[in-house]
This record gives structure tokens, sequence and C-alpha cells, in this order.
């Protein structure tokens, strides 16, 4: 049995939080939240708000024990990017992309 959490238009770059998704995938859930405590990145702390309401749906809707939980499965996923101009020498503008990410993780009972 599987439970998932996701967070929707999170507003940090993909490329960021795949770097923090990378180090918890396949591992065990008590494991992976001291992992996020203790990693200095800015998307450490909303993929542990994502991960604590995978466990709470795993243990609320599925009745599984939270000892047995690892992450089955984690993904980022590009979603729709924020464009904004900034104005530059001689009259110009360039483009900034505010991009947003759509993340999903999924735990499962080993």
């Amino acid at each position: 049995m599987q439970a998932t959490a996701s967070a929707r238009y999170i507003r940090i770059a993909p490329r960021k939080v795949q770097l923090v998704i990378d180090l918890i995938r396949g591992k065990n859930v008590g494991e992976a939240i001291a992992i996020l405590r203790h990693t200095p990145k800015a998307a450490s702390p909303v993929v542990e708000k994502i991960l604590n309401a995978a466990i709470a749906n795993a243990e609320h809707n599925h009745s599984l024990d939270p000892e047995k939980l690892y992450i089955a499965q984690a993904y980022v996923n590009q979603g729709p990017i924020m464009k904004r101009f900034r104005p530059r020498a001689m009259g110009r503008a360039s483009r900034i992309n505010k991009r947003t990410s759509h993340i999903t993780l999924v735990v499962s009972e080993k």
C-alpha cells in the first residue's frame, strides 16, 4: 500500500529541489527526516513538510506503521514560470524567470 503527498506551485526552482530530493530517495522515513533537518538548502523545510504529510496520510488513511515506511518515489516537476522584466542599460529590458515546482513524495511499507 502506498500513500502520497504533493505540493504544487512551490516558488523554488526545480533544479534546486531536485538536489534535496536526490538525498532522500529510497531511504527510511526516520533517516530521511534526519537528513532534511541537517541539510542547509532552502528546499529542505518544504520537502520535510511534504514528507510529514505523506507519513500522516499513510498512518491515517491506510493504517500503515510509520516505523516501517520508506520513500518509494520522490520527484519534482516544473510548474508554470512567472516572467518578470528588469530594466537594463540604454532603455533595454531583460527577462527574469521565476520558476515554480510541483513536488510529489510516495511512501510505502517495507
